[in-house]
């Protein structure tokens, strides 16, 4: 469908909902990432799933719109994509997901829902499979709210659990770590099966949400905004760019080197 997507623990390689066609997966954004693959690969959509937001700066605002302003369609869902549709919702990034609507609205099932650390994880690197090592709020919150509609907590239990489980530094959440300091075997058991990735979830929906929109040959977005160039992008800019070039200057060297070796009549 000609698009990228960011993701790493949500949509990690080897899930099955990767498995799209004319897509190019892409590591978690980070501040850049979504100017470059604008410049680079001229996609006609980008899906935001995940991003770096501690380690590194953050995905921003402003190449995301940037990007909407050279007519790509950007979406998001279930992480960081989700803070960010909610965030440029009325510039017209498309949302999909609970995640995002809840970001948008500022309440989850009746509850306030505004912390950037509802998405927010820990995940081993890239040649780990960015492996998940905690568990994002959001995933508990909705999980335990299952629990409750399944019969196996009551609501007390589960509020109480929550706001355990929101008191921890979002590196330290894990269901493990909630059922420490008291132990139900009931939920314990139902966990395995019952566990909701809601994060998940809400990327595969907008996968399949993405799908569909490209399958109706859209145009080119119509941003309906006046994009600033203002000195702080300029210089933000100029520097995103460097990395491009020195990766076309290296092409440039491969490509010089096989005709090198093999001939200028070759023709690929």
């Amino acid at each position: 469908m000609n698009a990228c997507i960011f993701a790493g623990p949500t949509l990690p390689p080897g899930d099955p909902a990767r498995r799209q066609a004319a897509t190019t997966w892409l590591p978690p954004a980070r501040h850049g990432d979504v100017h470059r693959a604008v410049a680079r690969l001229r996609p006609r959509a980008i899906g935001i799933v995940d991003g770096y937001f501690e380690s590194v700066p953050p995905v921003w605002h402003k190449e995301i719109l940037w990007a909407m302003r050279q007519g790509v369609h950007v979406f998001g869902a279930g992480s960081m994509g989700a803070l960010r549709a909610a965030e440029l919702a009325a510039f017209g990034m498309r949302g999909v997901g609970v995640v995002f609507e809840a970001y948008r609205d500022g309440v989850l099932d009746g509850e306030p829902f505004e912390d950037d650390d509802e998405v927010a994880l820990v995940h081993g690197p890239a040649d780990s499979g960015y492996i998940a090592v905690s568990e994002a709020m959001v995933n508990i919150r909705c999980t335990l709210a299952a629990a409750e509609r399944a019969g196996v907590i009551d609501a007390r239990t589960r509020e109480r659990l929550a706001g355990r489980a929101k008191a921890l530094f979002f590196p330290e959440r894990s269901y493990a770590r909630l059922l420490e300091e008291a132990p139900l075997p009931a939920l314990e058991a139902w966990l395995p099966a019952g566990r909701v990735n809601r994060k998940r979830e809400d990327a595969v929906a907008m996968l399949e949400a993405m799908h569909a929109f490209l399958d109706t040959d859209p145009g080119p977005a119509a941003a309906d905004f006046h994009f600033e160039h203002t000195t702080l992008w300029e210089r933000a800019s100029a520097q995103m760019l460097p990395e491009a070039a020195e990766e076309i200057s290296e092409l440039h060297a491969i490509c010089r080197a096989y005709v090198e070796r093999n001939g200028a009549d070759r023709h690929g």
